[in-house]
């Protein structure tokens, strides 16, 4: 992948809908689909309407798109899909599983804005915009003049209110003609056109570097919009939406009555002209209850006529009808009349017929049934008439709040006496007619011509839900008062798409195009209200003529997840954020960290990274248009310490025209009509002029042209430090440079001139070196006549006044009184500052640099780390006095290291630390690490990075002292030889690292220890078989558990290999000085069985050796360890614990047949592998009784040490362990101490073991007294076990074949019978096991089978027995996962279709998430949870006894997955296919385990169901081994 390329992988999961998710990319991203878990090997397909390269983007249209696999077919951890990402808008995605649509979500693309003649790119966090409200513009020659204010004060892009007609009401956003440039912008002389304003727009662009976006309101149009008198149908009116008819006969009554109020006729009643009390008010609602609700009896709309559905229902009973009903749970119920007439509601007579039937058919029986009836519709009439009751309260608070806020709150508009002109309440909907009385104006809502003009307003709903439109059916928004209502402007009707009301979506399209082809964006205005589909559809429509269009909306919808919703179907680019909505200065704070940046001394973030849910890019505004004046609601003094606060965000930032002007009212979008002021740079100004002495504009300069360095420069990271309660320091760093600046603002929410506000300002320390002062500014008061508001322009405050100083030394600061210097650390410069004139409505800014010293050491590491990425180039400087070591690169260092070099300089757990005198470093008010190697430090840092969690206790440490950093380097040089290079190069690169600040720490800390876990990694892969080197991500992985687990510890774990085989590595004793041998030994697992006598056991050793070594190509390691463990054969068994061969105890019957089943897969996986055949083995114990001998003393090539184990078995073995007794098993009984084995000469099986020992893997022995099991093995598997039959069989049908190919000398074993030498060939005893094995083991499914020895102890058929002959013979019919160990090594001895059953049984019995149950649950010793730490009465389970009888394992999964492949294919192509996707899909468990692990590992075990089970080894050699086998088998 080109290292330049940003790419972000999406996991897709399973059912997983992430409409309600943001996910926001840049132009130029690459985006990849990935599988989580629950998909892995299943049939995905990914569709998506992002367009095909050349395409036209059309949001209908879904492609499906095609899968890469990097690594070939045998997993699905590296499978993706991608989109490259050129052009921006809101795109969706969802997947399918098969044929169902599974999960899917949105991506949103953020546009690139260009402005300038040279059409330079404008970052979105450069963004500093100013609204203006169009009218207040003036004629279009005037324009520019006033337009300059913004361009002179450092605004890069406009917000213009709709440039269009405007409606009746003159308010900025009731539009008479969407089409129509507004005519008051024309001259006499001179009209004004779109082309025109969209040259001046171009002119704003090219030569003032400025933007332009307008607003578009798609959800209302003005009520005297003259298209809308042509087309009625494009507003709810009462002939497409009867549903208003009740709400529109209120309305009027609520019309009539305000007439009368306002002609003084209710004053008898308590209700004059001008309301002034709650007198009134109670008045007003007691005349609506008396008067107008018995009148207008709205109740009528929603009942059935009583008299008129009894005579129906009667004539239906006269005439002998009878009901067609099916559902008896159906009840009589009123049906709303869709036409909304009064009393014109049915019921359903069907339901009638079969609720009322009459007991006869005469006429006294027919009345009675009609009187029922009738009562039982009166009484639905009765619900319907409570209901509109609720209805009617509803309506009558709403109306009683709108009066008290429009007439008598303090906050309130104040309209004083109720006329006609200001209604009590306003009208809900449009009246163009006469006026008339209440009754004959109901008349017309049934007359179609008439009702289509009766159009329902447009308003908001408080607290409603947005994605509802509260003007359709099965809402009650207009009846119940609800609806904050414009009575200028109707709300438009556009249905579900464009058929449902033509012109109205053809009328606004070319609205839409219109605007997009002269402006750079759009604000969505009223969004939450707009209906969404309508929203999409314009805005494609708006994309496809301006791609890059910059989308911005306001919210109310109360819910992020509600604005993720509207952000990711519409594309929005930025969220307007209000800093008005902020109470006091600690929130505005808060503000400015949630809407953009991430932390400083936050973490280098890999290109290729997880794609993570965001919020929406903000557009953080100091005030918007329709917020109340902050000069009212704060002080003057606040608007430059705010403002300041506000452009320290990292977003685009705004504000509204006036707001710099001081103007002290909020400029009305409905009711102002002045104009703005020009700019006049000159001393004197005129009436409507304005410049840098105006109000805070120099200051507002000063701050824009900042914000937008800061953008452009990459200062995205932010600190807020909440001073004290007014003050408020923000921090923008650039992690490049490292400079910082520094932004302390006084606010002033309350006026200083009467509130109290401490001249005692506290002092504050800036740390590193303060290089200037970028501006300093306080708001002061100067002498000008008082404040009187302009008749023509809208004029500010003019005693107010900003006196500025930019770019000036501390000591010229006016604001500071001292600046002293402070150490805090070697490395760390801290300056204290002492202000002296921070009043309120100041700020001041620092530039600050890292002291020179730490800025040089930051320079030298990023170059040093260039190495490791590109991202490191900008701030680096050349490195003239750096250790010799650092001229190398690192990966020529690295290069080195062998595998087990690289378990000390990656792994090694707690004990085989210890063992070399060392531990795990520990975190304090933490944990320990897992590893004293890198992976120990990789796998917390790992969890930290992607979240910046710079507040965990790793990083705490690593700020306060140097510790950690010491102990990563000095660990590694006191290993001497490559290891030990690997530890000078980090102590030279932590060198530097300590000379930078301390906050700085962890990031840098992070970034060297990635650069060089990666390059170790790779040097790892590059040593491993082309399977590894080829291989997925999942292999590569698990491929690192061969280096975890095979490693040289302080002591020898292996006996020592014959003196004359070539390639056995040595080394020289640190104590001795003498050369010893220094081979690699397999530890069983992390942590418990790692070091000392407890690293290596046989068994362990040869299940994991196939996987862990041979697969990875580590064969001379694996040579050695067979030759190792071949030396102490004895008896005829190698031993299950090795302790070194002298302390080795040979108590199991299994681990000689893994060993032979390793030498036969050596053979058949390493090139020229039979040589191995040959190799000297240096017999430890020539004789059973010898004491161990040294190596040479007596060698033999290995392929007789093999057939000594055979001849041994068919000889039978029988010796009681050395020493037996509690100083080698505390828990063993007498009788178990006795070890016998031999074979069976009649079946050909290998059998052994008592009831008191266990020598196969199920080796738990008894320990608890309380439970009276100690001594007892709880599954000893005497007899003939399964998987040992399996293993026997393998290596005698491989040891056939070589002596028929002359490369084992032997045909077969002898032994003495009665006095005589028998031989009994390879080729008679395969022939005896294959005769014998299906006939014996398997469990058939013929209840009368002739070959079943006990009928009565079978519980499940078709399976194979776990073991044949046990002392316990119900012990052999228990349903166990080793009966699959026999199907891979020996698949021969089964019949494809009954070994495809019996998997299937155990699939469906046995396997779990990771691992395999050990026993069939429902066996009634089942018990899935093991605690070895329990001591109870319950012989079951006391002291982890069930630990083999329940609890799921991992590495017989290995072997289950491998035979279900091997039966698949011979079973045929379909279930091979179906086998493949289920093993994927089992093993993306396994991966995912993986990946969380802070081991790196999997585990031994589980409890049941995958549970975490805290006894089990977390990383375990066996089940990495058996996972990377089926991964090699795929």
């Amino acid at each position: 992948m080109p290292s330049g390329k940003e790419t972000r992988l999406l996991h897709l999961g399973e059912m997983e809908k992430l409409d309600k998710t943001l996910f926001r990319l840049e132009q130029g991203f690459e985006l990849q689909f990935r599988l989580g878990p629950t998909l892995q090997g299943k049939p995905v397909t990914v569709y998506t309407n992002y367009p095909a390269s050349g395409e036209v983007f059309d949001r209908h249209k879904f492609r499906t798109l095609s899968w890469h696999n990097p690594t070939g077919k045998e997993d699905d951890s590296d499978k993706y899909c991608k989109l490259d990402l050129q052009i921006s808008g809101s795109y969706q995605y969802y997947f399918s599983l098969g044929n169902e649509k599974s999960g899917g979500g949105y991506i949103v693309v953020d546009p690139i804005l260009h402005v300038g003649a040279d059409d330079h790119v404008l970052p979105l966090d450069c963004v500093t915009l100013q609204t203006f409200l169009a009218k207040c513009l003036g004629p279009f020659h005037e324009w520019e003049d006033r337009l300059k204010v913004a361009k002179e004060t450092g605004y890069n892009m406009i917000h213009f209110t709709p440039l269009q007609k405007l409606g009746l009401s003159r308010s900025c956003y009731s539009l008479a003609d969407q089409l129509e440039v507004n005519p008051e912008f024309s001259s006499r002389d001179k009209k004004c056109s779109w082309s025109d304003i969209g040259a001046l727009v171009e002119k704003m662009k090219n030569e003032w570097n400025m933007l332009c976006i307008t607003d578009v309101v798609y959800n209302h149009t003005a009520t005297n919009s003259e298209w809308l008198r042509l087309h009625p149908e494009c507003g709810y009116n009462l002939v497409n939406s009867p549903h208003l008819k009740p709400a529109w006969v209120l309305d009027r009554a609520l019309w009539h009555l305000t007439c009368m109020v306002a002609d003084g006729k209710y004053i008898a009643k308590g209700v004059p002209p001008l309301i002034e009390n709650d007198n009134h008010l109670n008045c007003i609602r007691k005349i609506i209850w008396e008067d107008i609700y018995p009148k207008i009896k709205l109740w009528e709309f929603f009942q059935v006529d009583v008299n008129k559905a009894v005579q129906q229902f009667k004539a239906l009973l006269t005439q002998g009808k009878m009901s067609t009903k099916s559902d008896p749970n159906q009840h009589l119920q009123i049906v709303q009349d869709p036409d909304y007439r009064r009393l014109g509601c049915t019921v359903d007579m069907n339901i009638a017929l079969a609720t009322f039937i009459p007991h006869s058919n005469g006429p006294a029986a027919i009345e009675e049934c009609c009187n029922w009836f009738r009562k039982r519709v009166e009484e639905l009439n009765a619900e319907q008439y409570r209901q509109t009751n609720h209805h009617q309260e509803q309506a009558v608070n709403c109306l009683v709040g709108t009066v008290v806020y429009e007439r008598l709150a303090g906050n309130g508009p104040k309209k004083g006496p109720i006329s006609r002109k200001h209604p009590l309440v306003t009208r809900y909907f449009t009246y163009p007619f006469k006026e008339l009385t209440v009754q004959e104006e109901e008349t017309m809502i049934n007359q179609p011509d008439k009702a289509c003009y009766f159009m329902a307003h447009n308003g908001w709903v408080m607290g409603d839900d947005p994605l509802r439109n509260f003007a359709e059916p099965g809402s009650n928004v207009y009846l119940r008062r609800e609806l904050i209502c414009w009575g200028d402007s109707v709300k438009l009707r556009y249905g579900n798409k464009p058929e449902d009301c033509p012109y109205l979506w053809a009328h606004m399209k070319k609205y839409t195009e219109i605007t997009a082809k002269y402006f750079h964006g759009v604000r969505l205005d009223n969004c939450h209200s707009t209906p969404i589909h309508v929203a999409e559809e314009m805005l494609a429509t708006a994309r496809s003529v301006r791609p890059n269009l910059y989308v911005i909306a306001e919210l109310f919808t109360g819910s992020e997840y509600i604005d993720n919703v509207f952000v990711n179907r519409l594309g929005i680019t930025s969220l307007i954020r209000e800093a008005m909505t902020a109470y006091n200065s600690h929130e505005e704070g808060r503000l400015v960290y949630r809407f953009g940046g991430e932390p400083v001394g936050s973490f280098v973030q890999p290109r290729l990274r997880p794609l993570m849910p965001a919020i929406a890019h903000a557009l953080f505004m100091d005030i918007t248009h329709d917020n109340e004046c902050p000069i009212q609601h704060r002080s003057a003094y606040d608007a430059l310490p705010s403002a300041m606060i506000v452009s320290m965000a990292c977003c685009a930032t705004g504000s509204t025209k006036g707001y710099d002007e001081l103007v002290p009212h909020q400029i009305s979008v409905v009711s102002e009509e002045r104009f703005y002021a020009k700019w006049n740079p000159a001393a004197h100004l005129a009436s409507g002029e304005v410049n840098f002495q105006t109000g805070i504009l120099s200051g507002r300069l000063a701050i824009n042209r900042l914000h937008q360095e800061l953008g452009a420069k990459g200062f995205n990271q932010v600190y807020v430090d909440q001073v004290d309660e007014d003050i408020v320091a923000v921090t923008r760093h650039c992690p490049n440079t490292h400079q910082s600046v520094v932004a302390v603002s006084r606010t002033a929410f309350r006026d200083p001139k009467t509130s109290f506000y401490s001249k005692e300002v506290p002092e504050m320390c800036i740390p590193g070196k303060i290089e200037e002062v970028v501006l300093e500014a306080r708001t002061i008061e100067r002498t000008a006549s008082p404040y009187k508001k302009d008749e023509h322009f809208i004029n500010g405050l003019p005693n107010f006044t900003v006196e500025l100083r930019e770019h000036i030394q501390i000591k010229d600061s006016k604001i500071i009184k001292q600046a002293g210097t402070a150490i805090k650390g070697p490395n760390e410069f801290v300056q204290e500052i002492e202000f002296e004139r921070l009043t309120p409505g100041s700020v001041i800014v620092f530039r600050v640099s890292l002291d020179p010293k730490a800025q040089e050491a930051v320079g030298v590491l990023r170059n040093h780390l260039i190495q490791f990425s590109p991202h490191f180039k900008s701030g680096s400087l050349p490195d003239d006095h750096s250790a010799p070591i650092l001229k190398t690169l690192f990966s020529s260092i690295a290069s080195k290291l062998t595998l087990a070099d690289l378990n000390q300089v990656l792994y090694r757990c707690e004990s085989e630390e210890q063992e070399d005198g060392g531990g795990c470093y520990n975190i304090p008010n933490w944990s320990p690490l897992k590893y004293a190697g890198l992976q120990g430090l990789m796998s917390v840092m790992a969890d930290i990075r992607p979240k910046n969690d710079l507040g965990h206790p790793f990083c705490d440490n690593l700020r306060s002292g140097d510790w950690m950093i010491d102990y990563v380097s000095n660990r590694l040089i006191s290993r001497a030889g490559a290891c030990a290079e690997v530890g000078k190069w980090l102590k030279a690169m932590f060198v530097y690292l300590k000379r930078i600040p301390r906050y700085l720490i962890p990031c840098y800390f992070d970034a060297i220890l990635v650069g060089a876990y990666t390059t170790l990694l790779d040097v790892g892969w590059r040593q491993m078989s082309s399977f590894v080197q080829n291989g997925s991500t999942f292999v590569k992985h698990l491929s690192l558990g061969s280096i975890q687990m095979c490693g040289i510890g302080k002591y020898s774990c292996l006996p020592d290999l014959s003196p004359s085989l070539h390639d056995v590595p040595y080394r020289l004793n640190e104590i001795t000085n003498e050369k010893e041998q220094c081979c690699v030994s397999l530890a069983a697992g992390l942590p418990h069985f790692s070091s000392g006598i407890f690293r290596s056991w046989g068994r362990d050793t040869f299940i994991a050796l196939r996987g862990l070594m041979l697969v990875t190509g580590r064969y001379l390691e694996a040579r050695n360890i067979i030759l190792a463990f071949g030396g102490t054969l004895r008896h005829g068994l190698i031993p299950n614990l090795l302790g070194q061969g002298t302390h080795a105890r040979y108590n199991c019957r299994d681990a000689v047949w893994w060993w032979l089943q390793c030498i036969q897969d050596y053979c058949k996986i390493v090139p020229n592998g039979l040589d191995i055949l040959r190799c000297p083995v240096s017999r430890m114990y020539p004789r059973d009784d010898s004491s161990p001998q040294p190596p040479g003393t007596m060698d033999q090539p290995l392929y007789e040490v093999i057939q000594e184990a055979m001849q041994r078995h068919m000889e039978g073995i029988n010796f009681r362990e050395r020493n037996a007794g509690p100083q080698i098993d505390q828990n063993m009984r007498d009788e178990g101490f006795n070890v016998t084995a031999g074979v069976d000469r009649e079946t050909g099986f290998v059998f052994g073991g008592n009831r008191f020992n266990c020598g196969t893997w199920m080796d738990k022995m008894g320990e608890s007294d309380r439970a009276r099991n100690r001594g007892i093995p709880a599954t000893p598997r005497d007899g003939s076990a399964v998987e040992i039959v399996g293993l026997c069989k393998s290596t005698v049908r491989w040891l056939l074949d070589l002596s028929g190919k002359n490369v084992f000398p032997y045909r077969g074993v002898t032994v003495k019978r009665q006095g005589k030498e028998e031989t009994i060939t390879y080729d008679e005893w395969n022939r005896k096991i294959q005769g014998h094995f299906e006939r014996l083991f398997f469990v058939s499914e013929n209840p009368a089978d002739p070959n079943e020895k006990h009928p009565n102890l079978v519980h499940k058929r078709g399976i194979y027995k776990d073991s044949y002959g046990a002392s316990s013979p119900w012990c052999d019919y228990q349903l166990r996962p080793n009966f699959t160990i026999a199907m891979v090594v020996a698949p021969e001895l089964f019949t494809p279709e009954r070994a495809w059953k019996a998997l299937q049984i155990a699939e469906e019995k046995l396997l779990g998430p990771l691992g395999m149950k050990t026993l069939d649950p429902d066996d009634m010793v089942y018990c899935g949870v093991y605690d070895n730490a329990l001591d109870n009465d319950n012989y079951n389970v006391a002291k982890g006894f069930n630990y083999h009888q329940g609890p799921e394992w991992l590495w017989p999964i290995g072997y289950f997955l491998r035979a279900k492949l091997y039966f698949s294919k011979m079973i045929g192509p379909e279930i091979y296919a179906k086998t493949v996707v289920m093993i994927k899909n089992v093993l993306s468990r396994h991966y995912v385990h993986l990946e969380r692990s802070s081991w790196k590992g999997l585990p031994e075990l589980t409890n049941e169901n995958g549970q975490y089970c805290p006894f089990s080894c977390e990383t375990q050699a066996w089940s990495i081994g058996v996972i990377l086998e089926i991964l090699y088998d795929l």
